[in-house]
């Protein structure tokens, strides 16, 4: 990997954004001030440090690297219960951080929840983005899907979340202490691995504990889980896109597994697909490397 002839910066900096009336979002950026941002969009009811710091660090040689955590997340506001926002809400919270940290433009980086929210930009508002990168996603389009016999698949034929996910997203949780709220995390991480890649429970622990302490609480969060969802639907608008758009395809996806990707990857006209062998809908130290070789080689490409 080709490492910046910029200086770095020498620790990350971190700086609270406002987004809305009343609400402040938390963000940290990391890398050559003058390189250009890449913004990072985690999944719903995550908060930003859910990117792997040895992910961040890689794409930092090269990109001003920005993660932040959405509004009901980690350190930014929490004000869902008493002033409710639709799912859209999100998304020109991506439009604020960039207008916060004084960015015209930038690469995004969306995973699960976070894609979706990467298209509303792409949609709303291409002239901020340089480049996507989506991951565990599902386009936010009633186009069918064209599979390689020329068959038209409508989208609501496409294969559902796996059960095993779903029965543990049903399943009620109840406050037993941080300790079970890890257990239960831990477990969560494993489902979502899909199961081809060794699962390392310790890491994935590690990584929640740093969670909920920079979170401040353990109760886990549930305001995207409760926030209206209409109004996504962008068809026509992904059907103009010409930002250029990597897809990529998690073998092991548990939540919008193949042929979602190749689906999503035909209705935003992407210019890139790449598979990471053994990716599921989480990030485990393996894929690390793969993953982030893959989004700088589309943004090098992109500029």
């Amino acid at each position: 990997m080709q490492r910046s002839t910029q200086q770095p910066t020498q620790q990350p900096t971190q700086q609270y954004v406002e987004a809305a009336p009343g609400i402040r979002l938390w963000t940290e950026q990391r890398g050559p001030a003058d390189a250009p941002p890449l913004l990072l969009v985690m999944g719903a009811q995550a908060s930003g440090l859910g990117w792997p710091e040895p992910f961040v660090d890689a794409l930092a040689e090269r990109h001003r690297v920005i993660r932040y955590d959405h509004r009901d997340t980690g350190r930014s506001t929490w004000a869902f219960d008493t002033d409710p926002y639709p799912v859209a809400a999100l998304a020109e919270d991506i439009v604020a951080v960039l207008d916060g940290l004084g960015i015209a433009r930038a690469h995004l980086v969306g995973l699960s929840l976070g894609g979706m929210l990467s298209q509303l930009v792409l949609a709303d508002h291409p002239d901020r983005v340089s480049s996507a990168t989506l991951m565990g996603t599902c386009a936010l389009s009633t186009r069918p899907y064209t599979a390689p016999d020329g068959t038209e698949v409508p989208v609501e034929e496409l294969p559902g979340i796996a059960p095993e996910v779903l029965e543990m997203w049903a399943r009620p949780v109840a406050d037993h202490g941080e300790e079970t709220e890890l257990d239960r995390r831990v477990e969560h991480w494993r489902v979502l691995g899909g199961g081809r890649l060794p699962f390392d429970a310790a890491w994935f622990r590690d990584l929640e504990r740093r969670i909920i302490a920079h979170t401040g609480r353990y109760a886990p969060p549930t305001a995207h889980g409760r926030a209206d969802d209409a109004g996504l639907l962008r068809t026509e608008e992904l059907a103009a896109n010409r930002v250029p758009v990597q897809v990529i395809v998690a073998p092991a996806e548990p939540v919008f597994p193949p042929p979602h990707p190749q689906h999503l990857a035909q209705c935003l006209n992407a210019v890139r697909v790449t598979e990471i062998p053994g990716l599921g809908h989480a990030l485990p130290p393996t894929v690390h490397g793969p993953l982030a070789a893959a989004v700088l080689a589309h943004t090098g490409a992109t500029g």
